[in-house]
């Protein structure tokens, strides 16, 4: 027995992917192949193989105990609308090019709509406060049932508005609210737009101040949460220009920057040289920001201070204690 585990039929847009998923039992374990047959009327089926159509098609197969293979066809058009087939057989004459199998093959099918991708253009105004993002979708595919704005995983609007124009508003200062914005129109299949909201680089410090202790590693973080991504960090001590920014690698700093995250290492603090005020910049393609980090740094015997603190009060306590006792006089004493 085989069967495509897939829905037998799918909507898809042109530049999408589609995957299909066939099963086959059988003793011994049959083969599975796939085939296609075009919408067209005087088309008819094709075998499929890894690779085919420009390296879009790409087929799976592993055969333990039983038969499983996946094809997955990416970026689609509408050439690839039709019947996709899976074919199943253990006959060992299946493949013979003069004899017939004597068991025919088993046969799943399921049918794939590729759709034309309508056009979706996103802007955004220019105000310098409650920016508004909208959406205007060109000859939609199927009924509008609602829209959904979406930014990362968290959906910021949504209706049931079933017009072509959808429209979301940024309350309060854009830099707190820059990210790439989704509009989604519930049509089937989904059809998606985008909007980006970009600002200058909003840079943060982990803490605006460090501690560290003579001899040891101190750390410097910065981030920034805003879009678009860092394109590069530089990291400057007050007191030296702007032009002479520190060097990765050189004297006793080490800099790690990843995207939106940059880190400074100073190896074996020392008091008189690294205590003071860290400038940390990033730049991206609307401009440059940054932030400051004050790092201190303690002497190795800063703890051991208030223990002995602690040490001299029980000493000056025990001194006076012994010297008042040596000054009392004999009838003072208790019986």
């Amino acid at each position: 027995a085989g069967f495509i585990k897939s829905p037998l039929s799918q909507k898809r847009l042109t530049q999408d992917s589609v995957e299909l998923y066939c099963e086959a039992i059988g003793n011994p374990i049959p083969e599975i192949q796939w085939w296609f047959e075009g919408n067209e009327p005087n088309e008819t089926y094709v075998q499929l193989w890894d690779g085919a159509r420009q390296d879009r098609v790409k087929i799976n197969a592993t055969y333990n105990l039983h038969s499983t293979s996946t094809i997955y066809i990416a970026n689609l058009t509408s050439d690839d609308s039709g019947m996709y087939e899976c074919r199943a057989s253990n006959d060992p004459d299946r493949n013979h090019l003069s004899k017939s199998p004597k068991v025919k093959w088993i046969r799943s099918q399921a049918n794939v709509f590729v759709i034309e991708r309508p056009e979706v253009k996103g802007y955004m105004n220019d105000a310098s406060v409650n920016r508004i993002l909208t959406c205007n979708m060109t000859e939609p595919s199927s009924a509008i049932e609602g829209h959904e704005w979406i930014l990362g995983d968290k959906i910021v609007k949504k209706d049931m508005e079933s017009s072509t124009f959808t429209s979301y508003t940024i309350e309060g200062k854009v830099e707190e609210h820059s990210g790439v914005y989704q509009c989604v129109y519930k049509t089937n299949p989904v059809i998606k737009g985008e909007v980006s909201v970009k600002v200058p680089p909003q840079v943060m410090a982990y803490k605006k101040s460090e501690h560290g202790n003579e001899g040891d590693t101190g750390v410097l973080t910065c981030k920034n949460p805003s879009f678009p991504p860092v394109t590069s960090w530089n990291w400057y001590k007050k007191g030296q220009e702007v032009s002479a920014p520190i060097v990765n690698g050189s004297g006793r700093y080490i800099i790690k920057s990843s995207g939106n995250k940059t880190e400074l290492r100073i190896l074996k603090l020392n008091i008189e040289e690294d205590t003071g005020d860290y400038h940390c910049n990033a730049t991206n393609s609307q401009g440059s920001g940054g932030a400051t980090v004050n790092l201190r740094v303690r002497s190795r015997l800063a703890a051991l201070w208030p223990f002995l603190g602690i040490v001299a009060e029980v000493l000056v306590l025990v001194t006076i204690i012994f010297i008042y006792e040596k000054r009392r006089k004999p009838d003072e004493v208790l019986d």
